[in-house]
Order: C-alpha cells, then structure tokens, then sequence
C-alpha cells in the first residue's frame, strides 16, 4: 500500500499549463478560476477581450497565473494563434478544457438554417478545431495531457425545441470517445463533463420562473439545480493524476438527472 499517493498528489495540477475555451461563460469562467487556483497556468481565451479582460484579472489581482488571447472558436486560424501564444508564453500544453458552445431552441419547422449551422459550428467544430491544434502540441511533447469536452446531459436526453443543440453535444461527446481511443497511446486522457441545468446568465430565466423551477426539480433528485462551486471539482479530477485511468468517459454532474 506504500504507492497509494497522497490526495494532494492525486489533485495536484501545480505548474500544469491550461487552455480554457468559452473562458467567459458559466462553466468556462469556473473552470479557468478552479484551476488557476489549484496552480495550473491558465490560456483564457473566447470571442470578446472586453470580457476576457476581467475575468484574467480577477485571477492574476488574486495571485494567480493567467493570460488571455481572444479568438473565434470556429476560426482554424484563430486556433491555431491561440495554441502558438499558449506555447510562447508557457512552453507548452498540459490541459485542455472546451467550454465554448451555443445554444438556440427553436421548433425545427422554424429554426432557421443559420442558427442550426452556428449551434453546430461552435459546439462541434469549435471543439474539434481546438484539440485538432492542442493536440499537435501535446503529442509532440511526448508528456501525456487532460483534456475535457464540456458537453451536456442534453447530449443523452432529447428535448423539445434542441434538435440542433442535442446533436451537437451528441457529437461532442463522441469527439471525447474516438479521442480516449486515438490517444490513449500518447497518455492523453480525454473525457467528457456533462451537466444539468446551472446558474449563469443565460439559463437565471429557468431560476426565475417558479413553475418552470418546480417542474425541473421534479426531475433531479439532489433537489436543486447547478451552482459554479458544483463544477469544479469534476474538473480537477479529470485534469489531474487522479483520472489517469479514465478515458473517453462521460461525466454526468447533473444531480442525479440522468439516473432515472
């Protein structure tokens, strides 16, 4: 039993070097946060440096260690600048977290075929461009790496009105299991996070409107939906020693919404 690391060994991401895509939105900001201080030196990055900006120097005013380079996720060359500034400024690639996506619902008879092509560019290609370039690095380093998709239990469960968006998160996290095949001989785990329903912005309407919340809830057993805080810790744990053996796996962090 003497090899039985440390849990600080296990969940030590000290050092580690970090690209986090979608850094602005809820689970992106919480994912460059949670591992900025757990150590690791984070590459924010996503569409916009007016709101970019902020989020890195929350962390560096914090004592952490974070840059950002913006860029559009479906942008080949976009990617690929983003993944040279990680390089300069760090020296290389450990984690990668895909955190930017999309989402517009809308009956199929009506959605429109430019908000179908966005929602699975972004979702999808925006994914696959990323780890295709991140992927070029963290091979040739030869040193292992983390990466996580973040999908969406969307992903498993249809829905009224996703008929882009559920496919989208389907195919990402197919993305995850053709990679955890690809590269597992290069020692680069990839996974999957796939939440319910949290807080941010974009889903405070779902919090505020007190029959839709109730009816929610009748679906999650833990009783209640998704804070940032209930993120996190899924994110260490697949970006660190702790996850060496699991690849191309889906985390469900949903509160018990898939099991029943």
């Amino acid at each position: 039993m003497n090899n039985i690391p440390s849990s600080q060994e296990l969940f030590d991401v000290t050092g580690k070097v970090a690209i986090v895509t979608g850094a602005t939105g809820a689970f992106g900001a919480a994912a460059a946060m949670g591992l900025a201080k757990a150590g690791a030196k984070v590459m924010c990055t996503g569409r916009k440096p007016a709101t970019l900006e902020p989020l890195v120097k929350e962390i560096t005013d914090a004592g952490y260690d974070a840059i950002f380079e913006a860029g559009d996720p479906v942008s080949h060359d976009d990617n690929k600048r983003i993944v040279a500034k990680t390089v300069d400024a760090y020296g290389g690639i450990d984690i990668v977290v895909t955190a930017a996506g999309v989402s517009k619902p809308a009956p199929i008879v009506d959605q429109s075929v430019e908000d179908w092509e966005m929602v699975m560019d972004v979702n999808v290609k925006g994914t696959w461009l990323m780890l295709k370039e991140a992927g070029k690095v963290m091979i040739e380093q030869g040193r292992g790496g983390k990466v996580i998709i973040v999908s969406s239990t969307r992903g498993k469960l249809g829905m009224a009105n996703y008929a882009a968006y559920s496919p989208s998160k389907a195919a990402t996290d197919l993305i995850a299991k053709s990679l955890g095949c690809e590269w597992g001989p290069h020692k680069i785990n990839v996974n999957a996070i796939a939440p319910t329903v949290f807080r941010s912005p974009l889903t405070q309407w779902m919090f505020e409107d007190d029959a839709f919340y109730k009816n929610f809830l009748r679906r999650i057993p833990i009783g209640r939906l998704g804070e940032a805080e209930d993120f996190i810790g899924s994110v260490l744990f697949l970006s660190s020693k702790a996850s060496d053996f699991m690849t191309g796996a889906i985390m469900y962090v949903d509160g018990g919404y898939t099991a029943g």
